[in-house]
Formats: structure tokens, C-alpha cells, sequence
């Protein structure tokens, strides 16, 4: 497979040495000449020195007939024109690339890079699911993790349990599949009241994983999802 990689720093430069030991074909764009010369030296391979953005690098490097692309440069705007201008004067098919501003991610997506990724936003997501992984179990996920089906199961003391589920304030981004409890299985409607001990599966999309959660109390200690769900505090009672 022909693969453009469209800067040779450090994200760059192990991706294309990854590539090269799977045994495909990198074409490398890097900016930086004394970049350039390292790269060529210990990979071994031709690598096109100028701006990745720019038709006339991409089409020394070879771009005509890749199979896709991959910018890792330190600029986003960088990143998005090679992307946009190797699909649209080259006909590269799939379009992947850094992005180092996370609050880019969906400009990128818009603005038709098919794989966006953010390394900060992965690790926020990956250390949160780690905290919520007691509460949360994630079973299959979906659209390359942006969204899981998981499920939990409701705690015997939750103040939630005796609730219908359209009493339930939900993300938007969240759907219950189904509700286990005592060996039956229950497709929850809005008037289905949740108990003590139901195992439910649900769909819903990543970022909205913790705001689950605190809907349903599940990261909290049970005498402060006590004072959430009924609006009295200990603290705050009169003596």
C-alpha cells in the first residue's frame, strides 16, 4: 500500500518506519531539510523535501496513486489542505490526520478528512473511561470508539431505582437497549421503572459516557447521589 506521510517529525517519522517494517510503501513530505536528510538516512528511503500542502510537492512525492494519506505536521490548517488537495487533484481515497488542537477535531470531519486524531483528546478519553470503568462496562464499540454499547448495573440503594425511564434525564446522545432483571428480559419504554440491581445495556456515544454517568448517579458515593436525586444535603439541613 502507498501511503503518504506528510511530515517527518516524530509522530511522522515512527509512522512511516511502522509502515515500511509492514511492509508498505511510505512516500514521505517533510519541510525541514536537516528532517529530510535524518529520515532518507535511517529508513532508507527517498523523502520529498518542501510543504506538504502544495500540489507540486505532493505530486514529486508520488501522490498520484496512493492509497492514502497521513499528516502529522504541528499545524492543523498544514494537516487540512494536503488532506483536501491530495483527494481533490489526486484522487486519494482515504484521507487520516493529527490533530493537534482538539477543538479542531470536528472542523476537520466537516471539512472531509475521514479519520481525524487528536492524542490529547484520546488520552482525556481513555484516563476518563479509566476512572468510570467501575461504574461502566464497555462491550462493542462503534465508528472507530465514537460511540460503545456498555452496559451497568443499577446499584441496590441508587435513587433512581422506582424511576420511569422518561423521568430519566439522559444525554440526548444515549439510548437504553434493554433492561435484565431476575432472568427476564425488558425492552424499556418511557413508562419502564428501573429497580435495584437492573442490568442495562445502553448506547452511547463517547463523549457523552460521563455525562451518563452523573445522570445516573453511577460516580458517585451513595450518600451524595442521595442528596443530588432529592435536593437535600446533610450539610445544608437546619439543626
Amino acid at each position: 500500500m502507498k501511503v503518504v506521510v506528510v511530515g517527518a517529525g516524530k509522530v511522522g517519522f515512527y509512522l512511516a518506519k511502522t509502515l515500511l517494517r509492514h511492509g508498505h510503501q511510505p512516500l514521505v513530505i517533510e519541510n525541514d531539510p536537516a528532517g529530510c536528510r535524518r529520515t532518507a538516512d535511517e529508513l532508507g528511503i527517498p523523502v520529498t523535501c518542501g510543504d506538504g500542502s502544495m500540489a507540486d510537492t505532493l505530486r514529486a512525492a508520488g501522490a498520484q496513486g496512493a492509497d492514502a494519506i497521513v499528516t502529522a505536521t504541528g499545524a492543523d490548517q498544514t494537516n487540512l489542505i494536503a488532506c483536501q488537495t491530495a483527494r481533490r487533484v489526486f484522487g486519494v481515497k482515504r484521507t487520516l490526520s493529527r490533530v493537534n488542537d482538539p477543538g479542531n477535531l470536528e472542523v476537520m470531519k466537516r471539512l472531509g478528512v475521514d479519520v481525524p486524531v487528536s492524542s490529547t483528546d484520546i488520552l482525556a478519553q481513555t484516563l476518563e473511561r479509566e476512572v468510570d470503568a467501575s461504574a461502566i462496562q464497555a462491550l462493542i464499540s462503534l465508528n472507530r470508539g465514537e460511540a460503545t454499547i456498555s452496559q451497568f448495573i443499577l446499584p441496590e440503594d441508587s435513587p433512581l431505582a422506582g424511576e420511569a425511564v422518561k423521568d430519566l434525564r439522559l444525554p440526548a446522545e444515549c439510548v437504553l437497549i434493554s433492561v435484565s432483571r431476575a432472568g427476564e428480559l425488558i425492552i424499556p419504554r418511557g413508562p419502564t421503572k428501573l429497580q435495584g440491581g437492573d442490568r442495562v445495556l445502553v448506547l452511547v456515544s463517547e463523549s457523552a459516557t460521563h455525562d451518563l454517568l452523573e445522570a445516573l448517579h453511577l460516580n458517585e458515593e451513595p450518600e451524595e447521589a442521595e442528596a443530588e436525586a432529592t435536593g437535600r444535603w446533610p450539610w445544608r439541613r437546619k439543626k
